[in-house]
């Protein structure tokens, strides 16, 4: 069996189209016999970041680059759009009491991310934004 896989594809602002990249990610889980236990969470993360990546880039029509790469021992989740761009530090952490009485509960997407990542690193500029999330497996 490979030691690793990688995964690449180009996904275009349509409903639904991060069930195509968490079917990617589950196939190439189920091809090196990962338990579906361990990659559950990761639906979790790849959702949020392409659904961020389609929402907040600023492109008229926007598409995301989503790429994975798979051992026995980790996953590796690239997310990048090619918009605006954005200043990460910028961004304030949630505050779940403004949350309850705001009309909004939106805007946790980062925070959850960055929580449920044994890495997550965010590189932003005039050009667009690359999300690296690793998550471990073992």
């Amino acid at each position: 069996m490979e030691e690793n896989i990688k995964l690449k594809m180009m996904l275009p602002k349509i409903h639904n189209i991060e069930l195509v990249a968490i079917e990617g990610m589950d196939r190439m889980a189920k091809h090196m016999g990962i338990l579906d236990t361990k990659i559950k969470e990761a639906h979790i993360l790849v959702t949020e970041a392409v659904i961020n990546a389609l929402e907040h880039s600023g492109q008229k029509r926007p598409r995301v680059r989503v790429e994975f790469e798979l051992t026995h021992e980790r996953l590796i989740i690239f997310v990048r759009d090619y918009g605006k761009g954005f200043e990460p530090e910028s961004i304030e952490d949630p505050d779940i009491n403004k949350k309850l009485g705001a009309v909004s509960k939106r805007g946790w997407g980062l925070k959850l991310m960055k929580s449920m990542s044994d890495d997550f690193i965010i590189e932003s500029n005039e050009h667009g934004t690359k999300i690296t999330i690793i998550k471990n497996l073992v």
